[in-house]
């Protein structure tokens, strides 16, 4: 089988309670409180979440949409990415999650879905124990996966911990390129909280801030395994990185075109000379979700789940 390290098919959940979360807002310095009512902000969230969906259907991307479950509540659930992944042999992987509510997140009856949209599961690997010795591992927001040649990026953060981290490499036979990468919170260096926050790993392009990892042998080493596993890098500045320019992800359409998508804060953020380092190898897609990244502390990657599982 063929690695491939994009997919056309994606899953996105729908919003019922989209706010501020007060217990990731703890180490996600991205969110921000809002005076507007609960209900509004998610009218607003929806909407932005619609208008997104539409975009991407819109160039021929397969999106699934999942309706979010009124009760529990689960003020997250837009980002399903942070609690499952799924991969070309079948297997899903469940990861443990930092926040008590956001465990909420994880539904089983998400993967039914999927296999009664034709997708295949062979293995179901849940990882969630780790959550009782305090272990996090938040999917592809801790974790960005090369997939092409085996290798997952880490940075380390109390939602990135080193012991699941490690189990994980062993599970999938990957290399793991971890570092420490921190930015400046009221002039205080804090540990970035998500892996794509600060980069993104598309089938030839690297954006990173190489700036935010602190170790000068890390950062050696992270340029080093990007530039040999053949990927193109385009640094971003720690300004770009919190206007969520790392936050990107490179999909196909059902005709194997592909397209890098950021948010529209994002886009505005890059220099005209990014901008065309990455239209040489992909078309970009840029939705506009002020409301989600503003309240939610999360952008466009963390809103897409991608489905790499085999068709029946």
């Amino acid at each position: 089988m063929k690695k491939a390290q994009t997919t056309s098919t994606i899953v996105m959940v729908r919003p019922a309670n989209f706010g501020f979360n007060v217990e990731t807002a703890e180490n996600n310095f991205y969110q921000q409180k809002d005076a507007r009512g609960d209900n509004e902000i998610n009218q607003l969230a929806q909407a932005e979440f619609d208008t997104f969906v539409n975009l991407l259907r819109s160039n021929d991307i397969e999106v699934i949409v999942i309706e979010d479950t009124a009760t529990p509540s689960k003020s997250d659930a837009i980002f399903p990415n942070n609690w499952f992944s799924t991969h070309q042999d079948g297997t899903v992987i469940l990861y443990p999650m930092f926040s008590r509510n956001r465990r909420l997140e994880r539904r089983k009856d998400i993967l039914e879905i999927l296999m009664s949209e034709g997708f295949k599961i062979n293995e179901v690997v849940d990882l969630s124990f780790f959550e009782q010795d305090n272990q996090f591992l938040e999917g592809t927001g801790s974790l960005i996966f090369d997939r092409v040649n085996d290798i997952a990026y880490a940075c380390k953060s109390i939602r990135t911990q080193d012991i699941p981290l490690q189990y994980l490499a062993r599970l999938l036979s990957y290399e793991i390129c971890d570092f420490e990468a921190t930015q400046l919170i009221e002039d205080i260096p804090s540990p970035i909280y998500h892996t794509n926050v600060m980069m993104h790993v598309g089938s030839q392009v690297a954006v990173v801030c190489l700036d935010s990892v602190q170790h000068s042998s890390e950062k050696l080493k992270l340029k080093e395994t990007l530039e040999q596993s053949g990927k193109k890098i385009i640094p971003i500045t720690a300004k770009q990185k919190f206007s969520f320019a790392g936050n990107m992800l490179e999909v196909k359409n059902t005709s194997g075109q592909s397209f890098t998508i950021m948010s529209q804060t994002a886009y505005d953020s890059l220099s005209k000379a990014q901008k065309n380092s990455i239209l040489k190898y992909t078309k970009i897609i840029t939705p506009d979700i002020p409301t989600i990244e503003k309240i939610g502390g999360g952008s466009v990657r963390c809103m897409m789940a991608e489905i790499f599982l085999p068709r029946d």
